[in-house]
């Protein structure tokens, strides 16, 4: 894994020169509304402090802490063969794991099916009967010969807000990515998902229903003893990471003891709700007017890959519209009225291309669009992009520091995941910037020399981390450490 450096590489800004002075306004503008600078991301990230720890008490608030009933790291000997089931909102992947005797190695193997986008909305029975049948197809096709009555162990990475008060539990909070299928929200989902994998004769165990970023904590440190957090910065955000029993207010009931650990999925999407410290612009404002649950997913709409080129798309609306310089001026700009046809994808592309004319980007305003930008407005497209890149990445760094600050971290790894993470240009090391500035680094002496908290690509937290947490829920079991691991139906 290769760490973030100490600073952003410097990136193509194009020559400013090349703009009129009603765009060099705009885009100065810009710059001061989308420029988060040191002060504020320290401002926000002591907040976000103590929204961790609300969220943690008896009151709660905006960050849900949710408990995941997963209360050890792999220490890299677990051994056996895991299924993996990752319920996407494009795809089912279905994977099985074959943990090694070589300490932290593993096999993989993998099918993915399509998820029919009319199971999305359809009724619930079909959805989990189409998932009983991917895993009976897997099942057949890698276990033609398993033994009768023996059953496969599966961890099921359900990557919904869900309330778990088991690990083999999920009462789903509420549909999101696209899905919105009648009866379900307020229901546990393994029963629904096991009845059908027993009218199917299915030969499984569900084992763990995890989070994603829970499994990417667990799959992380399964490979890297450094690893503290497991994050997913993609079309949402999330983190997840070990907070001891004791400085949980909420499982004081329980009477588990206090240095025990336990995984908390933080869902800090919803960090500041309320509005009091996220510097949000007028075009943020609309994006949580005009969305489905207003109010909701403050911090996620300003970094969140699927709000990246809806902001950009704002902008770029309003420029044209409301603003003296007229952008695209004479063009049919309706391709570009329609709401989220543009996703970060759209600004990554911008940021990498290499031409001093910025061919590629006029290239896909024209294709995409049906736009033709001038020389002066393709350089101000350029800044946008990185504007709206540069912001999300250092907003982003604000709840690592919060959780290092919290737990006491002055070094650590965090794994990472997700499509903004691995593919937006430059994500990774602004928000290893934005870290120096908050945690106040000293500067590198040796450029090659590690940062105190890394930053670094994940393993595969819904496949392999789904099928250590299933090892792990197996080996409390037979220790008979049985507190929040099975729903006291699966007992017997």
């Amino acid at each position: 894994m290769v760490g973030l450096g100490p600073k952003a590489p410097p990136s193509r800004k194009g020559s400013m020169t090349e703009l009129s002075q009603d765009l060099l306004e705009q885009a100065k503008e810009l710059e001061r509304q989308l420029t988060v600078p040191a002060s504020k991301l320290k401002e926000i990230t002591n907040h976000f402090v103590s929204e961790l720890e609300k969220g943690l008490s008896v009151e709660g608030g905006s960050i849900p802490m949710n408990p995941t009933w997963v209360m050890s790291f792999p220490d890299g000997h677990e051994t056996g063969t895991f299924l993996a089931l990752d319920m996407g909102g494009t795809n089912l992947r279905v994977c099985e794991i074959t943990l090694t005797d070589q300490k932290s190695e593993f096999d993989i193997i993998q099918s993915k099916y399509r998820m029919p986008e009319e199971l999305k909305t359809g009724v619930s029975e079909e959805l989990w009967d189409y998932i009983a049948d991917c895993l009976l197809q897997f099942v057949e096709t890698h276990h033609p010969n398993l033994p009768k009555g023996e059953k496969l162990p599966l961890g099921f990475t359900f990557s919904y807000p869900a309330t778990q008060n088991y690990i083999d539990e999920g009462i789903l909070q509420r549909w999101t990515k696209g899905f919105d299928i009648a009866g379900v929200e307020g229901k546990n989902v393994v029963p629904l998902l096991k009845a059908s994998l027993a009218a199917k004769n299915v030969p499984i165990r569900l084992t763990a229903l995890i989070n994603d970023t829970t499994g990417t904590l667990i799959a992380s440190a399964y490979t890297d003893p450094k690893m503290r957090i497991g994050c997913i910065f993609g079309t949402g955000c999330n983190a997840a990471y070990m907070e001891n029993c004791g400085s949980i207010p909420k499982l004081a009931h329980m009477n588990l003891p206090p240095d025990a650990l336990m995984a908390i999925n933080c869902e800090w999407g919803a960090f500041d709700n309320e509005h009091i410290v996220l510097p949000r612009t007028p075009y943020d404002i609309i994006i949580d007017r005009d969305s489905p649950r207003p109010g909701q997913q403050a911090f996620e709409k300003m970094i969140a890959g699927l709000y990246l080129g809806e902001i950009f798309r704002l902008i770029l609306e309003d420029m044209h519209d409301n603003k003296p310089i007229k952008m695209f001026k004479g063009q049919d700009i309706s391709a570009l009225r329609k709401a989220y046809s543009l996703d970060s994808s759209f600004l990554s592309a911008i940021e990498e291309d290499p031409f001093e004319n910025l061919q590629e980007t006029y290239d896909l305003f024209v294709s995409k669009l049906n736009i033709a930008p001038s020389r002066a407005e393709l350089e101000f497209v350029r800044r946008l992009a990185e504007l709206i890149g540069t912001r999300a990445a250092r907003l982003s760094a604000c709840g690592i520091s919060a959780i290092c600050k919290k737990k006491g971290y002055d070094t650590c790894h965090v794994g990472a995941d997700g499509s903004v993470f691995n593919k937006y240009p430059h994500f990774k090391a602004r928000g290893a910037q934005a870290l120096r500035e908050i945690l106040d680094w000293p500067e590198k002496k040796d450029p090659t020399e590690e940062d105190p908290i890394e930053v670094l690509a994940a393993e595969d937290g819904s496949g392999v981390g789904a099928a250590l947490i299933a090892a792990l829920t197996i080996k409390r079991v037979h220790q008979g450490n049985l507190a929040g691991v099975l729903h006291p139906e699966n007992f017997r």
